[in-house]
C-alpha cells in the first residue's frame, strides 16, 4: 500500500444465520469499515485467501460442519496477523476459551450482544491490528540493515500477539489500553537499543546507562516531562546507526581508524536518524540522534553545528555518552573523578558548559550502584600469563599500534587466545596491564 492510498480497515463476519449477517452489515453501514460476510467456515477461509489484508475476523462458535474453534484455528494459518474474536452464547464459555487457546482469539463476546459494545470492540481490535501492521513494517525496514534484526522482528511479532491476547477484556477501558500501548512502545525502543549489544558485548548496558544519566541531567536542568522523555528515547537509540557498521570498526578507537573508516563512522548518526524517520512520532528524536556527536565549538559531525544550533537533547547525550564510555574503562569508582575532570576540561569545546555545570551529582548518583566495590590492583603480565577473569586496565594494542581489545574488558579464553596470537606475530615492548583482585 502506497502512502497516498487511503487505508480502509476490513472485517470478516462468519455466521451460518443469514439474518445475523444482515444485521451486522446494517450495524457497520455508517462506519468507515469494509465488511465481508460468510455463511460457513469454508466460505470464510476462501475469502481470507483472496483478501490477505483483512484485519479482524469475527466468528460464531456454533456452526454446522466446521465450528468457530476449528475455523479460527485454520484462519490463523492463512491470516496470522489478523485479530480474532469469537461470538458465543452464555452456555459456551468453555468453547470460547478453546477458541482463545487454539484459534488465537483475542476475546469472546456473548450473544446476544449490545450494538454499542460490539462496535467499540471491533474498533479496538482494528486499532490493535493497525499497531501490529505498523510494527511489522518497522521490522521489515530494520531487517534490511542486518541479519540480527530478522530474529528480533519475529520476537516482536510474538510479543505483539501475546499482548493482544492479554487485552481481551479491556475494550471498555481506553485508559488502560493507552497505558499498555505505551508500555509496548517502550519495550520496542528497549529492544532496538539492545541490538548493537548482540554484535559488541563490550557495550552491554551502554544505551541504558546513557539513558539513565541523560534523564538525570535533564531533570537537573528542569526540562519538561516531554523533553525528558524524548531525550530518554533518543539515548536508548543513539547508536542504532552502528548496526550497519562493519564488525572490525566496532572494536576500534576512532583515533586508530583510517580516513575511510572515519568517514564511515561519521555516517552512523545519520543512519540512526534515517532508520526511525519513517515513524512520524520519532522524527524529533531522530534529530537528537543525528547531532549527538556535534561539538559545542562546531568541530563535531555530521553537520558541524555549534552552540545552541545543536539540539539540547543532543548536547546532553554527548556528555552522557562520553561519561559511560570513559567510566567503563575503569574498575571501582576510580574513573568517576577522572571522567568528570576530563569533561570539564572540554567544556566550551566539545561539551555545553550548561550541561557540564550540573553533571557532578547526576554522574555520581547514576554510577554509585553500577561500580564494583571489590578492590583491584593493576599489574603487568605477559600474554602467556593471562588468565580468564583478568580485566584489561588499558586498551590492548599490537606492537605496530593495531587496537586488539578495549580497556575495561574482562578476559575470557577466546579473548586471551586473540591476544596471544597477535602478540606472537606483532609483539610489544611492554607487557599487558591488567586488573586483578587484591588478595585479602
Amino acid at each position: 500500500m502506497s502512502e497516498k492510498e487511503t487505508y480502509t480497515p476490513k472485517v470478516l463476519f462468519v455466521d451460518d444465520e443469514a439474518n445475523i449477517l444482515k444485521a451486522l452489515r446494517r450495524l457497520f453501514m455508517e462506519e468507515d469499515i469494509e465488511v465481508f460476510t460468510a455463511t460457513s467456515g469454508e466460505e470464510g477461509l476462501g475469502i481470507l485467501k483472496e483478501n490477505e489484508d483483512i484485519g479482524l475476523i469475527v466468528s460464531d462458535q456454533r456452526m454446522p460442519e466446521m465450528n468457530g474453534v476449528e475455523f479460527l484455528e485454520k484462519a490463523r494459518k492463512i491470516a496470522p496477523m489478523a485479530i480474532r474474536i469469537v461470538l458465543t452464547g452464555y452456555a459456551d464459555v468453555n468453547a470460547a476459551i478453546d477458541a482463545i487457546n487454539r484459534g488465537g482469539a483475542m476475546r469472546y463476546i456473548n450473544k446476544p450482544w449490545k450494538d454499542d459494545e460490539l462496535v467499540l470492540a471491533v474498533k479496538e481490535a482494528l486499532g490493535r491490528y493497525k499497531l501490529v501492521i505498523e510494527n511489522k513494517r518497522l521490522g521489515k525496514l530494520v531487517r534490511q540493515k542486518t541479519r540480527e534484526l530478522k530474529k528480533w522482528s519475529v520476537e516482536l511479532e510474538i510479543i505483539v500477539q501475546e499482548q493482544t491476547m492479554e487485552l481481551q477484556n479491556s475494550y471498555d477501558k481506553l485508559r488502560e489500553l493507552n497505558t499498555r500501548q505505551k508500555n509496548n512502545f517502550n519495550s520496542t525502543i528497549l529492544a532496538f537499543s539492545k541490538l548493537l549489544e548482540l554484535r559488541d558485548p563490550s557495550m552491554r548496558s551502554h544505551a541504558e546507562n546513557v539513558a539513565d544519566l541523560s534523564v538525570a541531567l535533564a531533570e537537573n536542568m528542569n526540562l519538561s516531562a516531554d523533553e525528558i522523555e524524548n531525550i530518554r528515547i533518543a539515548s536508548l537509540l543513539h547508536d542504532i546507526g552502528k548496526v550497519g557498521t562493519p564488525d572490525l570498526m566496532l572494536i576500534k578507537d576512532v583515533k586508530n581508524m583510517t580516513s575511510e573508516e572515519q568517514v564511515e563512522y561519521h555516517n552512523h548518526p545519520v543512519r540512526g536518524q534515517a532508520a526511525i524517520d519513517i515513524i512520524e512520532d520519532l522524527r524529533e528524536i531522530g534529530g537528537i540522534i543525528r547531532h549527538h556527536h556535534e561539538s559545542f565549538d562546531g568541530r563535531g559531525f555530521p553537520d558541524g553545528l555549534k552552540k545552541d544550533a545543536i539540539p539540547l537533547g543532543a548536547r546532553i547525550i554527548a556528555v552522557a555518552d562520553y561519561v559511560d564510555n570513559s567510566v567503563r574503562k575503569f574498575q571501582g569508582d576510580s574513573g568517576v573523578d577522572h571522567t568528570i575532570n576530563e569533561v570539564k576540561r572540554h567544556s566550551g569545546k566539545i561539551f555545553d558548559p550548561q550541561v557540564v555545570s550540573v553533571m557532578r551529582k547526576p554522574v555520581r548518583a547514576v554510577y554509585k550502584e553500577r561500580l564494583a566495590v571489590s578492590e583491584f590492583v593493576e599489574i603487568e603480565v605477559s600474554a602467556r600469563e593471562l588468565r580468564p577473569g583478568m580485566i584489561l586496565a588499558n586498551d590492548a594494542t599490537s606492537g605496530t599500534g593495531l587496537l586488539l581489545l578495549k580497556g575495561g574488558m574482562t578476559l575470557d579464553a577466546a579473548s586471551i587466545e586473540i591476544l596471544r596470537r597477535y602478540y606472537s606475530v606483532d609483539p610489544t615492548k611492554t607487557g599487558i596491564f591488567v586488573l586483578v583482585k587484591r588478595e585479602s
